[in-house]
């Protein structure tokens, strides 16, 4: 061989991709991929998939109540002792110091030496025919509690909020794990086209501790990934086409770049290239449905007033009546964060006497108004409602560096908070679970992180332990194959 001959040859190997080998290798290779994670994933063996319309509808393998579910998760959590769960006991020990069995061996974020309990800082009330206690903060939402099923025995085993926030919405408490969004769009796709199966909304003023982890598709294929929506101009960023571009030419653009994407998908078998491709065309659909769906101008007075929403301005009321909004336009997840919740009484905003009374202001109305708007367009049976935090707050008072505070509030306490649901088949007008005479720790009915994620999946139509992700030869699931013993709290279904 000539040195010209030879160097062409360098450069010709040179140029020889890893895509030039999966596409020549496609007999063996397309075996091997069929074969693998992403290959049962998009539809070899497992859950039947169309490539090309990853979100397509499909029904549970189950029967299932639940259509689609609106999640509302106070980031930084409440404080039940101040909202639902009703301790006399500990309103008698208010100001005394706390009994040392009760602290011996915890592990607090801020509590240190020996605090004094803390009674409940508001008024009690038993509230409509199911006799429900609900403070004086929450009076609208006192109206609609024989429509809500608390589970007041939650606990779990994180008590910082980023991890906490985690295992709530992932089952793990370290990121990478698909979220529970995520796992709902994967099993049921989307009822609506036109719309991201998974779409989340934020009001408060900042996301999250945990970050978009908590709406993020982990292992999962990314289509199934949250998308976060803004509740004033334009839902996503860059929606809009850019001067001078029309909807004809965006169409012959997108055309252009899907028969490229298609053309890769063939040669790689990457199914995060359909991925792409199904985005792009979702952008392109979204130019026109997103823009009616998020225009809550288009709602009568009666609708504003009963929600107390403010047209052009981020808030929680706001994104409550977007997500009824795109519940009834078929969007299968709905995810509501709300942050400022994180009541230690550091300072005025998060004291229990202060910034606690404005949060619930904040929401109090607008958690009434949805349910009254589902049930009264025949929505609530086939939504699910789920609200609140990541875990609770202690019965003693915050006291860091061991001395009182200007201000009150409490510390992280992961042994017991309350959750509630509503519509989607769950009970009406029910509590289930106790925690002790102090609000401290769950001891009646206990539910952990993982039983209530068992427990939504089965009101969607899933057996948890059946519904599962092929990930590096172990099949992953929502309710964490590492902790093996969670169970649907059938206590809590009609």
């Amino acid at each position: 061989m000539n040195p010209l001959d030879s160097y062409l040859r360098h450069e010709q190997l040179l140029q020889r991709t890893r895509r030039h080998f999966l596409r020549d290798c496609a007999s063996g290779l397309g075996a091997l991929w069929l074969a693998s994670t992403a290959g049962r994933a998009w539809g070899a063996t497992g859950p039947a998939k169309d490539v090309t319309r990853p979100l397509a509808p499909a029904a549970p393998p189950l029967p299932g109540r639940a259509k689609r579910i609106i999640y509302l998760h106070m980031a930084g959590s409440p404080s039940q002792l101040e909202l639902f769960d009703y301790k006399p006991e500990l309103k008698r020990l208010d100001g005394q110091e706390c009994p040392a069995s009760l602290i011996a061996g915890k592990q607090f974020a801020f509590i240190q030496g020996v605090p004094k309990m803390l009674g409940p800082q508001f008024a009690f009330q038993q509230h409509g025919q199911s006799g429900q206690w609900v403070s004086d903060r929450m009076p609208h939402f006192a109206s609609v509690v024989d429509e809500v099923c608390f589970i007041k025995s939650m606990y779990t085993d994180q008590f910082n909020h980023g991890p906490a926030q985690l295992l709530m919405h992932t089952g793990s408490q370290n990121p990478g794990a698909a979220s529970a969004g995520a796992w709902a769009t994967y099993g049921l796709g989307s009822d609506n086209q036109n719309l991201p199966g998974f779409i989340v909304l934020t009001s408060g003023g900042k996301n999250p501790d945990a970050g978009k982890s908590v709406w993020g598709s982990g292992f999962l294929p990314s289509v199934y990934q949250g998308v976060q929506c803004r509740s004033q101009g334009d839902p996503v960023l860059f929606l809009s086409n850019p001067a001078g571009v029309t909807r004809g030419l965006r169409r012959r653009t997108l055309d252009a770049i899907q028969e490229i994407n298609e053309q890769t998908a063939r040669d790689v078998g990457d199914p995060e290239t359909l991925t792409r491709l199904a985005q792009y065309e979702l952008a392109f659909r979204m130019q026109v449905d997103a823009s009616d769906a998020f225009d809550i101008t288009r709602e009568p007075a009666a609708i504003h007033q009963l929600y107390g929403t403010e047209p052009g301005k981020e808030s929680f009321a706001n994104n409550c009546l977007l997500a009824r909004r795109l519940a009834e336009r078929g969007v299968r997840y709905i995810q509501l964060f709300d942050w400022g919740w994180d009541s230690h009484g550091a300072g005025e905003s998060e004291a229990l006497n202060h910034g606690f009374k404005g949060k619930c202001q904040s929401v109090d109305r607008a958690l009434a108004a949805l349910i009254l708007d589902l049930r009264q367009r025949g929505l609530l049976d086939e939504t699910l409602i789920v609200w609140g935090g990541e875990f609770g707050r202690t019965p003693m008072r915050e006291n860091r560096s061991g001395m009182e505070m200007e201000f009150v509030g409490r510390d992280h306490n992961p042994g017991a908070f309350t959750i509630w649901m509503a519509g989607g088949g769950v009970r009406r007008g029910f509590s289930y679970g106790e925690t002790d005479e102090f609000g401290y720790q769950s001891v009646v009915d206990r539910v952990s992180v993982h039983d209530f994620h068992a427990t939504v999946l089965a009101l969607m139509g899933f057996d948890h332990l059946k519904f599962t992700y092929p990930v590096s030869g172990v099949n992953m699931r929502l309710t964490n194959v590492t902790k093996p013993g969670s169970e649907v709290i059938r206590g809590v279904i009609a």
